[in-house]
């Protein structure tokens, strides 16, 4: 298929050098394996008639879950267990 790459050695050593990965050669042999399956099963995809298939971004609906924000009165006296109050504020000592 033209436009694909091909997975050999030399391509998977150049990747290794640049990535700065020590492979040994059994690495350097499996992983080359490995991405030949990789890019195989790619290719398949590839093939799949999608013509008129609108994209899926998600799985499922996304939908908002949460509650209307809604200012409700909020009854609590921030001041009501101190007794360093003067009307609505804290009053802290003097500062000469």
């Amino acid at each position: 298929m033209a436009g694909h790459w091909e997975i050999d050695r030399k391509l998977l050593e150049h990747l290794a050098e640049v990535s700065r990965l020590e492979l040994t050669e059994e690495e350097l042999e499996r992983f080359t394996d490995q991405l030949r399956v990789i890019l195989e099963a790619f290719r398949e995809i590839d093939e799949v008639d999608t013509d008129g298939v609108e994209p899926s971004f998600h799985p499922s609906e996304l939908k908002n879950v949460l509650r209307e924000d809604v200012a409700e009165p909020w009854d609590w006296d921030p001041l009501g267990n101190s007794q360093h109050k003067e009307g609505r504020y804290f009053k802290g000592p003097r500062i000469a």
